[in-house]
């Protein structure tokens, strides 16, 4: 949802929810796959790099790809000022097409897939993209009653991840793991405050 996501790119680093979910998410990414300073990686839908930032020291390049232009530009100028060059942004829609510059040793990615129409199309491109051996590792809801977003929303309602892990299965991806690591309490319309459980899951090619 690239106009929703241009609209609220200026201030998507002040929300604290933001920040805290994206700590929690990188420990436990950091516990949960091995990495090495050799590998590249493709944050996908990396927003204006949050989860990018806090992993950076693990990996020798990342390629941080959103296709809002304003997600962009916020990621590019917080880039100038920290002059982490081997953090590349990359305007790019990869529902819409197939990215082949480059191939990467790990994909992930933080409360996106819920906003990707086809999982099964993109999970097929992301296995596509990822050099052998490569790992996929997913952040997102939980199954949810469809009370967490506050704007017009067409996509998922969160996932069970042992069904996502099936649909992953069946793209060849193996060594399937995953785990809660973050709860989001907000407030919906009802004005009762709701948990939202966050999952990490990981599989390798």
């Amino acid at each position: 949802m690239p106009n929703h996501f241009d609209s609220v790119a200026g201030d998507w680093d002040k929300n604290q929810v933001h920040i805290k979910r994206t700590k929690a998410i990188a420990e436990c990414f950091t516990e949960m796959v091995q990495t090495n300073k050799q590998m590249k990686a493709l944050e996908f839908g990396a927003g204006t790099g949050l989860l990018s930032f806090a992993l950076k020291d693990y990996f020798a390049e990342i390629t941080l790809m959103d296709s809002s232009v304003e997600m962009i530009k916020a990621t590019s100028e917080k880039l100038i000022l920290t002059k982490d060059t081997h953090l590349i942004p990359v305007f790019f829609d990869l529902e819409k097409n197939n990215y082949s510059d480059k191939t990467f040793d790990v994909i992930f990615s933080q409360m996106v897939m819920h906003h990707v129409k086809d999982i099964d199309e993109m999970t097929a491109k992301f296995f596509t993209m990822l050099n052998p051996g490569g790992k996929l590792v997913i952040a997102d809801l939980y199954t949810e009653d469809g009370s967490f977003h506050d704007f017009a929303f067409d996509g998922h309602n969160g996932f069970d991840p042992d069904k996502l892990a099936k649909v992953l299965q069946k793209k060849g991806f193996s060594n399937i793991k995953h785990q809660e690591c973050f709860v989001i309490t907000k407030e919906p319309a009802e004005k009762i405050k709701k948990k939202y459980p966050v999952f990490l899951l990981a599989v390798e090619k």
